[in-house]
């Protein structure tokens, strides 16, 4: 991935017609994507076709996360309120899909998930019972279960992730994972050593309310991370809208040039040494220096941004539009 050469090169790779778009990049050629209306879409032709792949049951869900693991396996997870709350699983490209969790709480409402690997992933919840819930898969998304609370620190109050990028909970590694949030009195990064059986919590630079806070992260490894958020309301300033860290999330600290507003998506490869991208509703913004300083290079707007291990980038945002990075 060529950052130098980046700046306005984001080309349409398809014109979707529905609501906003989470997408999950397997390759060049391999791209899921999932939003409202409970609309699943999978193309393996690098974008040029797409085909209509949802549950069909899922009509009106809220898709806000997907994960695929190549062409035929992918999971994705539906938000709200309640039995809204869902994840679903296909291994055989979407063609028939298992329900791996209902939710049965009304109190507790899912914004993300990551994976580990092809088995082993989480999803994160809002507090309940004044803690973030978190869910475990140890089968590929095909069955999940509640993990204890106890090593959850306590939250703050009104505090809540941000269900915008599917980039609230990221993992790196085998064990390593982080949660990011806001809408409190700080915004804060939640980091899990041990697949989300115990936590410590951070508090970063970037503005907290109930509009803002930290809407992604990213880590190149255990120790280099990202975080990128503001405020997500239209025209509100946004002036601290990253942060980095360099000890695995224990301590942040401001950008020193962040994005000039609000970013909801971010990518940071593990190839891609300092190089990473960010997106949101006012345009793209890469930096070459670890997200110490940031420049814009498209105008457009996107929700999410993610990167494949062939190097090929994609991003997403609402009425379906999605774009491949390059020329």
């Amino acid at each position: 991935m060529d950052l130098t050469t980046a700046r306005r090169t984001l080309a349409a790779a398809g014109g979707l017609a529905f609501g906003a778009a989470l997408l999950a990049a397997v390759d060049r050629n391999v791209v899921w994507a999932a939003g409202s209306g409970g609309n699943v879409l999978r193309t393996v032709d690098g974008g040029r076709t797409w085909r209509k792949v949802a549950p069909p049951d899922a009509a009106g869900l809220e898709f806000r996360d997907v994960e695929a693991f190549d062409a035929d396996r992918a999971v994705v997870l539906a938000i709200g309120e309640g039995d809204a709350s869902r994840v679903y699983r296909t291994v055989d490209g979407g063609r028939t899909w298992t329900l791996g969790f209902r939710n049965d709480d009304p109190r507790a409402f899912y914004d993300c998930m990551t994976f580990f690997d092809r088995r082993n992933g989480l999803a994160m919840s809002d507090p309940v019972d004044g803690r973030f819930r978190v869910l475990a898969t140890s089968d590929g998304g095909a069955s999940w279960k509640v993990l204890p609370s106890a090593g959850m620190p306590p939250a703050l109050e009104g505090e809540a992730g941000f269900a915008a990028s599917g980039q609230c909970l990221v993992a790196h590694g085998s064990r390593n994972v982080w949660m990011a949030t806001g809408g409190g009195r700080a915004s804060r990064v939640f980091h899990s050593r041990d697949r989300g059986r115990t936590w410590t919590v951070a508090e970063t630079p970037l503005p907290s309310s109930a509009s803002s806070g930290v809407f992604a992260v990213a880590f190149r490894d255990a120790r280099h991370g990202i975080a990128v958020g503001g405020d997500y309301r239209p025209g509100q300033s946004s002036p601290t809208a990253a942060a980095v860290t360099a000890d695995g999330g224990r301590t942040w600290r401001a950008a020193s040039r962040p994005p000039a507003e609000y970013r909801s998506g971010l990518a940071w490869p593990a190839y891609s040494g300092p190089a990473a991208l960010t997106v949101g509703p006012t345009g793209s913004d890469y930096t070459l220096d670890g997200g110490r300083t940031w420049r814009r290079f498209d105008t457009g707007g996107f929700d999410t941004v993610d990167c494949a291990r062939d190097g090929s980038c994609w991003a997403s945002g609402e009425k379906g539009r999605i774009a491949r990075l390059g020329r």
